[in-house]
């Protein structure tokens, strides 16, 4: 196909049905059913094993319902708004080529034949290691908690650094990002070591999930993480006040030494993601106030992962009902609170992504991880916030999101032996053809918009972006891990986010924390007793259990 034919093409209006009026786009989407009702493959929350369910709307609302024959039967809240949750399923794309080399061949059900088997369908974009599940805090929500378990599980230098390497074999390509989480990783006696081999390693962006204390105590240790190699902070952040501590964390003073960590953080040079653990009837209120919190401090904060909690021990009927928050409550919670995103209008699964990534690949000449999760895992919206005036502007009022990534979309794919210098070209064009120029304010442009795409995956653009424009980009997203109540095993297959464990193994994320709880396997295998690592560790523990007091 010539340059000009193509060029052409791209020109072209979308159909229309009548004049004024946009045919609706539906691209195609992942492998997996679509529509309601719908049966999926499900688990027992009693007794673990696998039984039939079925998805299907009520009252507005969607709901799993499932039987167990000895155990009976079970209704849980998938979505609180059935209209999010089918546009979330119609704007999932088709791309998931499975990993190349998986490590368990001729697995036959998922997901008991796991560690990473030929079922799964999507390559890891983000690996979690687990440093240690020891804390300097005691929180009553975490599943990873060494006084909980009776038991230390902490990897050695050279264990960590076998993971990696697994991690770095992966095909056809590797994720780009490592996250150390635990318990809290910080307190591992070799983190900046470890922090230095992922660097040496080539992964290109290292994070933590931390509850911050370390990096607010000590403005030293932020810099030499930051040296070290660590870009991110995915930092605990459960609301804007005390009391939402108190609630779940069960400790009093921890807001003052989140925003320390803020501070510690921009001095250091890092970047943060807030990662809110949301509890329906605790701190469903918070929502609208971390936003602003991050819309505040948006020079260093760069994304809010909200994360409905997880039920993943016993919890009666009444309570789970009563607790139960979904990422459609998140939705309409931020329009209520904030007025900032719109529930139906400005939210997507996060494998909208997608075509972003195929275009990277293409121009980049190597592959680009895609998101591929499936669309009940996440959803998102990224919104623009001005430095000056402090302005928030949705990504979908700036841009036509379905119609831009619908023909990036069919763009990526077609085989042009030019594509490479055609598509950046060409994605500009789609990028100006689908910029809703009478919405945005705040000299908002379309050339604007690409920079800060490149920042997200392109440190030096990042940088670029910092010192010409007044703009940031964050993200707003939730990821809804499963529990017992609503397991998906067809959620299980699209999952993105997987862990390297010593036994030389990878799980995606909700196999390893919840259904059959591969964590706890391996954590027994390779740990040691309590008591019997105090006896050994005593001053090294007292130092970490103390390091939260002001």
């Amino acid at each position: 196909m010539a340059i000009g034919e193509l060029i052409r093409g791209l020109r072209q209006k979308t159909a229309l049905k009548e004049r004024g009026k946009i045919e609706p786009y539906y691209p195609p989407t992942q492998n997996v059913p679509i529509g309601l009702p719908k049966e999926v493959d499900s688990l027992c929350p009693e007794c673990g094993k696998g039984i039939r369910a079925t998805i299907l709307e009520r009252d507005g609302k969607v709901f799993m319902e499932k039987t167990c024959a000895e155990h009976g039967f079970v209704r849980d809240l998938v979505y609180s708004d059935s209209e999010l949750y089918k546009k979330c399923e119609r704007w999932t794309y088709e791309d998931a080529e499975g990993v190349l080399n998986p490590q368990v061949t001729g697995a036959k059900v998922c997901p008991d034949d796991c560690g990473l088997c030929d079922l799964h369908i999507s390559p890891p974009i983000l690996s979690n290691i687990d440093l240690t599940n020891r804390c300097n805090l005691r929180c009553p929500i975490c599943f990873a908690n060494a006084n909980v378990q009776g038991y230390v599980y902490e990897p050695t230098y050279d264990q960590v650094v076998e993971m990696l390497r697994m991690m770095k074999n992966i095909k056809p390509f590797f994720p780009p990002a490592i996250q150390f989480s635990g318990g809290e990783p910080t307190i591992h006696p070799r983190f900046l070591d470890i922090l230095k081999a992922a660097r040496s390693m080539g992964f290109s962006h290292l994070q933590i999930a931390t509850n911050g204390i370390r990096i607010a105590k000590d403005l030293e240790f932020a810099r030499k993480a930051k040296e070290s190699g660590l870009y991110t902070m995915y930092l605990q952040f459960d609301g804007t006040c005390d009391e939402a501590y108190k609630k779940t964390r069960g400790l009093a003073g921890l807001w003052e030494l989140k925003q320390r960590a803020v501070e510690n953080a921009r001095t250091a040079g890092l970047r943060i993601v807030l990662v809110p653990t949301i509890i329906k009837t605790i701190n469903d209120d918070q929502v609208g106030k971390i936003l602003q919190f991050a819309v505040d401090n948006s020079d260093v904060i760069s994304g809010i992962s909200y994360q409905p909690v997880a039920f993943t021990g016993r919890i009666s009927k009444e309570e789970r009902e009563r607790q139960r928050y979904t990422l459609s409550d998140l939705a309409l919670d931020i329009e209520a609170q904030t007025g900032l995103l719109r529930t139906r209008e400005d939210w997507y699964p996060l494998s909208v992504t997608s075509p972003f990534s195929k275009l990277l690949s293409s121009v980049w000449k190597y592959e680009v991880a895609k998101i591929t999760s499936h669309s009940d895992c996440g959803i998102g919206s990224y919104i623009f916030v001005n430095r000056k005036t402090r302005s928030v502007t949705p990504i979908t009022q700036a841009i036509d999101i379905e119609g831009f990534t619908w023909e990036l979309n069919k763009l990526v794919k077609q085989r042009i032996s030019n594509i490479r210098a055609l598509t950046a070209l060409s994605a500009q064009h789609l990028l100006r053809k689908f910029f809703r120029e009478g919405r945005v304010k705040d000299g908002l442009t379309a050339e604007i918009c690409l920079e800060l795409f490149q920042g997200v995956v392109d440190k030096e653009a990042q940088r670029r972006v910092e010192l010409i424009y007044n703009w940031d980009m964050l993200l707003v997203g939730g990821m809804h891990f499963q529990d017992g109540y609503n397991y998906n095993v067809d959620r299980v297959k699209r999952c993105c986010i997987h862990y390297a464990a010593p036994n030389g193994r990878v799980y995606p994320f909700c196999t390893y924390n919840s259904g059959p709880v591969f964590r706890e396997r391996i954590e027994r295998q390779f740990s040691v007793p309590l008591e019997e690592w105090r006896k050994r560790n005593r001053s090294l523990e007292e130092a970490d259990y103390f390091l939260c007091r002001t």
